[in-house]
């Protein structure tokens, strides 16, 4: 997959297949997308290429809105569609400017004279251009005069739940990393840089490593211990993960992301890792000491050991 940052200087696409969308968290209804625009560009001798967008256009459109929150970053979403076949991605750098064109203006100038494309395929419930008037209507109105042609992908279900970003981000908020997780049809992760913690863990002879999250946006699934897979280095790990705010022992108002990874003996400080989750175990909660919070914590081990199979 080739990566194209910003609109300028593209490569003339062959016979390019295009989507476009923001593709938060690259759910099963996205993969569905990209799985259609890859068959349709294999079936012409063509190219699938997709449009997304960085910062999200809410950010920008809303910045005071703090509510939003990322299932995948830029850089996770990256990694992700290269596992899905895709020829092309370009990241538009989304602006004010760019929202407040009308839509008819922004297929000529953005998707015509960037992409020249064969075929558009969008999901149902795709919207652009000034107050997200444009959708799959008026690009079939339009077709004609620029020669491509349009197919919407309808909805996705699965066990009868339809499948779409802001139904992922209420799973991960509650906790409910195994419905989350059966949605993405991939496992949510988040990256992070170990930074220094209060060593509590070690006292305790269980070390954790403190995990400080880059993107402010990214979305932090709900207070909890988690079993969660590690990879650090190319290695993969289990561990046991623990997101609050200290309310164990003491309170605090920091919200804190540790991690205790299972037979791992070395020195994470400033190592960057990816953090899987793989299932909820339990809610925070507040012990009187810290040998009732070992105790639990020795229970969450045994936990992770049976729930985690590392190939």
């Amino acid at each position: 997959m080739q990566i194209h940052y910003g609109l300028d200087n593209l490569p003339t696409f062959k016979n390019a297949v295009l989507t476009i969308g923001t593709y938060d968290g690259v759910h099963f209804g996205h993969q569905q997308i990209i799985k259609r625009l890859n068959d349709i560009a294999q079936e012409i001798d063509g190219e699938s290429v997709m449009l997304t967008f960085d910062p999200h256009p809410r950010l920008v459109l809303h910045p005071d809105d703090d509510t939003l929150k990322l299932i995948s970053t830029i850089d996770e979403k990256e990694e992700l569609l290269e596992t899905f076949g895709l020829n092309h991605l370009v990241i538009a750098a989304f602006s004010k400017e760019f929202a407040s064109m009308e839509a008819s203006e922004y297929v000529d100038k953005i998707l015509i004279q960037n992409f020249h494309p064969t075929k558009i395929v969008i999901g149902y419930d795709h919207h652009f251009g000034k107050d997200r008037k444009g959708n799959i209507d008026l690009l079939r109105q339009l077709s004609a005069n620029y020669n491509f042609e349009v197919e919407e992908i309808s909805a996705q279900t699965l066990d009868e739940i339809k499948v779409s970003s802001t139904k992922v981000r209420n799973f991960l908020l509650e906790g409910n990393i195994k419905e989350a997780n059966k949605l993405l049809a991939h496992p949510f992760l988040i990256k992070g840089k170990v930074v220094h913690g209060d060593k509590i863990g070690r006292v305790l002879g269980f070390p954790t490593a403190n995990i400080e999250i880059s993107n402010p946006h990214k979305l932090i699934p709900a207070s909890g211990v988690y079993a969660v897979k590690i990879k650090i280095e190319n290695q993969f790990y289990k561990g046991a993960l623990s997101i609050g705010y200290r309310e164990t022992v003491f309170d605090n108002s920091k919200l804190t992301i540790e991690v205790f990874v299972l037979d791992f003996d070395g020195d994470l400080y400033k190592k960057s890792l990816d953090i899987i989750f793989v299932d909820y175990l339990r809610p925070q909660i507040k012990y009187e000491n810290w040998d009732l919070l070992k105790i639990q914590i020795e229970k969450d081990v045994v936990a992770v050991r049976n729930s985690i199979v590392l190939l």
